[in-house]
């Protein structure tokens, strides 16, 4: 069911809205409006204009906890480790541990550029390691030119065989890749041009070595080890000391996030109040929907709070918003609102499918998958699981298992085995029955498509209530699935049953009155719609088009009837292929050969509970989507949400 809402507005005092807030709508739960849009009659209405003073220092106590402790930012509903804790002293106790933490974060970052560019000077000499002299000395000299760098192996080799005997160079091979040889070459400095445009051409490509290392590349190399150890280890020591600070300030850090949070929540429903003046004085409006019994108590509170007004307006006419939908269903089926919140909430004044969802729903796919002994494993294991990590998928899969149990018993079905007792009603692929014209049909089928009439005609009776409701004539009385559908679907039914019982059959009068009648209601709905509700324009100007459209949409309509009946075919198709199913499991387990192999009948009866169960359950889920709510069920409602609550 949905609850009963009440719009509100809450006057006071402009400096009093903080405690207004941080008093009542914690406590109780109120969707806001924006009050400058819904209160467009009163005038002199201006927007609060504030900046968050809290904003910055919540995120900035956001990102110490993210970022030391894993995450684990209170929410404002949680006990707080210190509740006396002032919000002058919450900001203050996040300021100063930010500027520590940030004057050590600082210092890191500079021993981190340090690092940075010792890796770059290590990974630089690292290729000529195997150049034995000193990299310092090689760069003092004055009459010949040095090169470091790295040549392609193939042009290294055609180097090596065709140029290097014929010029005037000494080429030292270092260290070799994949790609290339590094290599470093000395050439007499009046040469260096030439010989630096033959390498060129050979695709040589040069490393320029800052005048930094001491000794021989090995040497250097080493001794850019220690001083890289010895940065990391100071890196380390801060990020340790940075992890001690903010260990030892744990709860008041956590205590002081969650005021910061709970006073920037607070303060940001002014950005869905609104301000008026009068007589030097600001007064704040707030105006929301509240349930009738959260109101009602709101009321009472508020009688006691001189600087606080409260007023209800129960004309909807000056009222801008629509309510918002809180839905408030009995425990055993607030599960199924999961399936009702991915088609679409209801309308406030809908009727809410909830319960109606999760009876069908549990009780087709208990039709279609009737193993006690499967059953019982669903219930059990969805309860379990449920218990465990409140899903709600889990719940709905219990309340499912207890229909499968109770269809597995009148089925005389457990775990496949279908000897173990008699059926309290039938067995699905055995029970046949003779029918007229159509000759011999299973028994589940015909239940199935009974079942199925049975619920398109409850849905049509719920299309009429939903269409009454928001006062729309067309769809109440002369829809496919208003009044005029609801006869032509319903003497279709009974005429069904009859000929099929062997009953005689009415008059034809009757049955052009049953049939005819309504049809022509349907094709002419939308010309009677204008004349019930007093329009001047009754019949469309191009009567010809209506006509060949209202012809083809009849026919539509006519076909749909059809094949939505037809549709619950499969409820008994699944209920004959499970007992199937179930029989092939039990022939590889060799039951009939009278040596069973326990472990393939374990193994298939846990494969068939969760490959058919995962179907089943689809194909419910779009019999109750396409041949339920597609009849009465518009879905365009909008979810309550209280003010600063993330979980709802």
């Amino acid at each position: 069911m949905i609850e009963k809402m009440k719009f509100l507005s809450i006057t006071g005092h402009k400096g009093d809205i903080d405690r207004v807030v941080d008093q009542y709508l914690s406590k109780y739960e109120i969707h806001l409006e924006n009050a400058l849009s819904e209160l467009k009659t009163v005038t002199n209405l201006k927007p609060f204009t504030e900046n968050n003073p809290y904003k910055g220092q919540l995120q900035a106590s956001e990102e110490l906890l993210a970022n030391y402790l894993g995450g684990s930012i209170p929410l404002p509903g949680e006990p707080s480790p210190c509740p006396d804790l002032s919000i002058e002293a919450a900001a203050r106790i996040v300021e100063d541990l930010n500027q520590e933490i940030q004057a050590l974060c600082s210092e890191k970052a500079g021993l981190q550029k340090e690092l940075d560019q010792l890796q770059v000077s290590k990974n630089q000499i690292q290729p000529f390691r195997d150049l034995n002299y000193s990299v310092s000395s090689i760069m003092q000299f004055k009459y010949v030119r040095f090169r470091f760098g790295r040549i392609p192996h193939d042009y290294y080799k055609k180097f090596m065989d065709y140029v290097y005997d014929t010029i005037d160079v000494v080429m030292h091979r270092c260290q070799d890749d994949e790609q290339y040889v590094w290599v470093v070459y000395f050439a007499p400095d009046v040469l260096a041009d030439k010989i630096d445009a033959i390498l060129a051409s050979l695709h040589f490509e040069r490393f320029f070595l800052p005048d930094e290392y001491e000794g021989t590349p090995t040497e250097a190399s080493q001794l850019l080890d220690g001083k890289i150890q010895a940065v990391q280890q100071q890196i380390q020591e801060i990020d340790q000391k940075i992890m001690a600070q903010v260990q030892s300030q744990k709860e008041e850090l956590l205590a002081a996030s969650q005021k910061l949070k709970r006073f920037s929540t607070n303060f940001d429903v002014r950005r869905l109040a609104a301000c008026t003046s009068h007589e030097n004085h600001t007064f704040y409006i707030l105006c929301g929907w509240m349930s009738e019994t959260d109101a009602t108590a709101f009321r009472t509170e508020l009688e006691k709070d001189p600087e606080t007004f409260f007023f209800v307006e129960d004309d909807h006419n000056n009222i801008m918003s629509n309510p918002p939908t809180k839905l408030k269903n009995p425990g055993i089926f607030r599960p199924f609102e999961m399936f009702i919140k991915m088609y679409g909430l209801p309308a406030y004044g809908e009727i809410d499918p909830t319960v109606i969802l999760g009876l069908t729903y549990s009780f087709l796919f208990g039709f279609m998958f009737g193993d006690a002994g499967q059953g019982l494993c669903l219930l059990l294991g969805g309860f379990l699981l449920y218990k465990a990590k409140k899903m709600s998928l889990a719940a709905i899969i219990s309340c499912c298992g207890f229909f499968s149990t109770i269809f597995g018993l009148l089925f005389g079905s457990v775990l496949g085995f279908e000897d173990v007792f008699q059926p309290l009603w039938l067995h699905p692929k055995e029970a046949m029955m003779q029918l007229p014209f159509i000759g011999n049909l299973n028994t589940v089928f015909v239940v199935a498509i009974a079942l199925g009439m049975g619920i398109v005609l409850m849905t049509m009776v719920l299309n009429v209530v939903n269409s009454l409701r928001s006062q729309d004539v067309e769809k109440a009385w002369f829809d496919t699935n208003g009044i005029a559908g609801i006869v032509f679907y319903a003497a279709m039914a009974v005429m069904v049953f009859l000929y099929m019982g062997g009953h005689p059959l009415p008059a034809a009068a009757i049955l052009a009155v049953m049939f005819l009648l309504p049809l022509l209601v349907i094709l002419f709905k939308e010309p009677l719609a204008a004349l019930v509700e007093k329009k001047a324009e009754v019949m469309p100007k191009e009567k010809g088009m209506f006509f060949v459209q209202g012809f083809f949409e009849l026919f539509e309509v006519l076909l749909s009837y059809f094949s939505n009946t037809l549709s619950f075919v499969r409820v008994g198709a699944f209920a004959v292929s499970h007992a199937a199913m179930m029989e092939v499991v039990l022939m590889l387990g060799g039951i009939e050969s009278g040596t069973p192999n326990w472990l393939v009948i374990i193994l298939g009866n846990l494969f068939v509970c969760g490959m058919e169960g995962l179907i089943v359950g689809i194909q419910v889920l779009r019999l109750e989507y396409y041949e339920l709510f597609s009849r009465f069920y518009r879905g365009t409602g909008r979810e309550f949400k209280p003010y600063g609550r993330t979980d709802s």
